[in-house]
């Protein structure tokens, strides 16, 4: 449980204008092309903050708006009660991803969205440049990583070392294809020295693969680890661990979003309330696994304490020097492996929000 202190109250201001999140029912892309809708009627010129030096804006002026996809944590916001202190108008968007959140940034549907640590690199080679403005880790990611190997029933993997010629699940822009990719080199592969079969890893695409035995190996998350090993481990089904740190989760927002200096503001301070968060949760389980996890999401009581306890306590550093680093590498290894452009991974991070969250972070869940 935290120790850190609470810290004192934000100055109310009027309740934020909450929408009902978008539904994103039969197809992604409608619901993109609605949210794309919505988001192009509301296209004006703004004013440009200049050079990304300059100091970050705090004033939210009156009217300000943003688009978030960021659902988990509007979800800890509207149960802790500091969704109410929020001093700008938001519009909630169902939307969670890499690939989602570029077609929504691409829309111009979307000012801010949570992924980790692939898609902020993905969009600037896509054409949509963005900007990382908060960066959340696990401690002790070692122990409490994002995922585990799942492999598939008779697939005759027992350890790393029988991964070659294996089929192992990728997808590409993704957090779990990165993975693959940094496991690969981890163990001294190449793509070639395995089969890599492209597949989106939404939902339950992978562990239905695994079943399925269309694929050997998949990376898979969540309570997706615990229903796979509980269904299928009587045929042979099994997770092994991968023994690398996955716990990037970051919160991003296109460069344009950054350069409307009350849109900035407004990022600032949300960020602030993310941290705040992220803080609640920790230090509020029982709330959050009924609140989120059962009534949101319609998973059991257990399923949401396993998936408390996989998660473990969060990490919100108040340096971004190790991020960068870890960043750089991860562009590095997607340029080689990918034929992409290398990036300078600090170009990827607006450094101007480097202590906001840890800021708010320490100061604890009450906000």
């Amino acid at each position: 449980m935290s120790t850190r202190s609470r810290p004192d109250p934000l100055p109310q201001s009027r309740p934020p204008r909450i929408t009902r999140r978008s539904a994103l029912a039969g197809s992604v892309f409608a619901g993109l092309a609605l949210l794309g809708a919505c988001g192009r009627d509301e296209v004006r010129p703004v004013a440009k903050t200049g050079s990304p030096d300059a100091p970050l804006p705090k004033k939210v002026p009156k009217g300000t708006k943003l688009t978030i996809g960021d659902p988990s944590i509007q979800k800890a916001l509207e149960l802790s009660g500091q969704v109410d202190q929020i001093s700008f108008d938001v519009e909630w968007a169902n939307l969670s991803g890499g690939p989602q959140t570029l077609e929504a940034f691409r829309a111009h549907a979307l000012d801010l969205g949570a992924v980790a640590d692939i898609p902020p690199i993905h969009s600037v080679w896509t054409g949509v440049p963005t900007k990382i403005v908060a960066a959340k880790f696990r401690q002790d990611p070692l122990h409490h990583p994002v995922y585990q190997l799942g492999i598939a029933p008779g697939a005759g993997v027992d350890t790393l070392a029988d991964l070659r010629g294996r089929r192992v699940a990728y997808s590409p822009g993704q957090a779990q294809g990165a993975l693959v990719l940094r496991l690969l080199k981890k163990l001294n592969l190449v793509k070639t020295d395995v089969r890599l079969i492209e597949l989106p890893s939404t939902g339950d695409v992978y562990p239905n693969s695994l079943a399925a035995r269309q694929v050997d190996v998949a990376p898979i998350g969540g309570v997706n680890v615990k229903r796979y090993v509980a269904k299928y481990g009587k045929d042979g089904g099994k997770t092994i661990p991968h023994g690398l740190r996955d716990d990037p989760s970051h919160l991003y927002a296109p460069i344009s979003t950054l350069e409307d200096p009350g849109k900035a503001a407004a990022i600032r301070e949300y960020v602030q309330h993310w941290a705040r968060a992220v803080s609640w949760i920790e230090e509020h389980p029982k709330e959050w696994i009924e609140g989120y996890y059962v009534k949101d999401q319609g998973l059991s009581v257990d399923d949401g304490e396993y998936l408390v306890k996989a998660e473990g306590e969060p990490d919100i550093p108040a340096s971004w020097t190790d991020v960068i680093k870890r960043q750089q590498e991860t562009v590095d290894l997607l340029a080689a492996e990918t034929d992409k452009p290398k990036l300078n991974a600090r170009d990827l991070f607006d450094l101007r929000f480097e202590s906001v969250a840890a800021d708010a972070f320490r100061a604890g869940g009450q906000g």
